[in-house]
């Protein structure tokens, strides 16, 4: 059977710790602040979590691109010419076009090497929902899975997926184009925090809002507790440079649902672009997706 390598990219907010234990690879986007072009690294390379945000907080913009093409031709190629298939888990296609480059590529290198195994798959999610779909890959693969299997099994999967998070404020959505300045004005000034999901489209939507940070958190919690209806294996949790915030979500979870595992990291740079410091995000896997938003 034909071994076979996992990617993922830049916004799947796996650290290095856990890219080492499930053999995990990615491909980086970049950000760009002031003209300065940057490598979106997991590790922080550039800035650190809370360099990274303050540039927001001093008011500058910072923008995120898809992956460059040249990455994916370098890391696919190498992996066909040591024999391996690949396995391409990206961000959701709603949200990047990475995925349709690596898609591109791929027919490229199957005129080259019609035999090549390759696989992208639209997660149709970002974050750490993303990188939960390269962990089960990478179990799979040890279980002896094929790359088809694998594949096949994540597509079935990835609607079971779950996000629910919110932001401090709502300036930054407006800013990366996800709402309107008026409604991002009206919703500071009211103190409304939306609740955010990843819909079955891979969309960004709030599906609710509700008002205070504190009444956003008990929402969170409730919405996790509803997803996982009783099966509590990993809870992750990410945050843009708001420590505080994250524990308290941590806790009001973990007071409705005991989770085996509570994997905890800063919210990755490309997603951190959209939606600003302070934000706070639960990802779980559960029962199937049903929203479909329709802004």
């Amino acid at each position: 059977m034909k071994d076979y390598i996992i990617l993922t990219d830049s916004t799947s907010n796996l650290q290095k710790d856990l890219r080492d234990k499930y053999n995990i690879e990615y491909v980086p986007m970049n950000y760009i602040c002031e003209d300065v072009e940057y490598v979106a690294s997991l590790d922080w390379e550039a800035h650190s979590p809370k360099e990274y945000y303050d540039l927001a907080r001093n008011g500058k913009r910072v923008t995120s691109t898809q992956v460059p093409k040249h990455f994916f031709q370098e890391s696919f190629r190498a992996a066909v010419e040591q024999g391996k298939g690949i396995i391409y888990i990206a961000c959701s296609s709603a949200l990047s076009g990475s995925v349709n480059i690596a898609k591109t590529v791929e027919i490229e290198i199957k005129k080259e090497n019609p035999d090549a195994e390759i696989f992208c798959i639209d997660s149709l999610i970002s974050s750490f929902g993303q990188g939960h779909l390269a962990i089960e890959a990478s179990k799979m693969r040890a279980q002896g899975k094929s790359a088809k299997e694998t594949a096949d099994y994540i597509e079935s999967i990835k609607l079971n997926m779950h996000q629910f998070g919110t932001v401090e404020k709502m300036d930054y959505l407006a800013r990366a184009g996800r709402i309107t300045a008026s409604k991002a004005f009206f919703g500071n000034l009211f103190g409304v925090k939306p609740i955010i999901i990843s819909d079955r489209l891979g969309q960004n939507f709030a599906y609710k809002k509700v008002k205070g940070m504190s009444n956003a958190i008990a929402a969170i919690a409730d919405d996790v507790l509803d997803a996982c209806e009783g099966v509590y294996d990993t809870l992750y949790l990410a945050h843009a440079d708001n420590e505080k915030g994250i524990e308290l979500l941590k806790k009001a979870i973990l007071d409705k649902a005991p989770f085996k595992e509570v994997i905890i990291a800063p919210v990755c740079s490309p997603v951190g672009a959209s939606v600003g410091p302070g934000t706070l995000i639960a990802y779980v896997y559960g029962k199937e997706v049903t929203i479909e938003g329709n802004e």
